[in-house]
């Protein structure tokens, strides 16, 4: 008898441990696109000095017009900063999309961008020097290209510069940009917004 509802108790065991191993993987599984990455969210609080960054081209949480993307024109889109910090003596700006946990990609890399400009037009190539993007070999912007279904989250960032980074490299990539920044910079300012095909 002893061995009957020994029997029946591991059987009963076997289904309800099944049960609790595959919750545990669910909750433990990444989410589903457009996923936000906690640490870099801390950069999208609006800044107490005022610096702020805006675009003719999208608003914040809006959705990223065609034309800029690679179903359209494939042309950076216009952006605008102002209430910089009085000190700064540069701008760098990056564009990004975090689709999952590790999983960043970046479109736009311009560094060296003189304090007295405060805006980029739409598909200007000439103001600051362009670093590489994580979609090609060609340094410059990289059109985002939604892949999969539902809207996708992007975002650039401008950052004010005390000073203009030393940069080993002719065409740096996000990292390298961000880690020769890291201590020069003053402050920041950030647009949010998606793009869906």
């Amino acid at each position: 008898m002893k061995i009957i509802t020994w029997r029946n108790t591991l059987l009963l065991s076997i289904p309800i441990t099944f049960i609790f191993v595959f919750s545990m993987m669910l909750q433990s599984a990444p989410p589903t696109s457009p996923y936000i990455d906690l640490t870099d969210e801390s950069q999208n609080g609006p800044s107490p000095s005022g610096f702020k960054l805006t675009s003719s081209a999208v608003v914040e949480g809006g959705f990223l017009p065609k034309e800029f993307t690679c179903d359209g024109d494939s042309i950076s889109p216009s952006i605008t900063w102002e209430n910089a910090p009085a000190n700064v003596k540069s701008f760098a700006v990056v564009m990004q999309h975090i689709a999952g946990p590790g999983d960043l990609h970046w479109y736009w890399v311009v560094h060296h961008i003189p304090a007295s400009i405060h805006a980029i037009a739409a598909g200007d190539k000439a103001t600051g020097i362009n670093g590489g993007n994580s979609t090609g070999p060609i340094a410059g912007y990289a059109p985002p290209c939604s892949k999969g279904p539902g809207p996708k989250r992007y975002s650039i960032t401008v950052y004010a510069l005390s000073d203009e980074p030393i940069l080993t490299k002719a065409v740096v990539n996000r990292a390298e940009l961000l880690d020769a920044i890291k201590d020069i910079t003053l402050d920041h300012a950030r647009l949010n917004f998606v793009y869906a095909r």
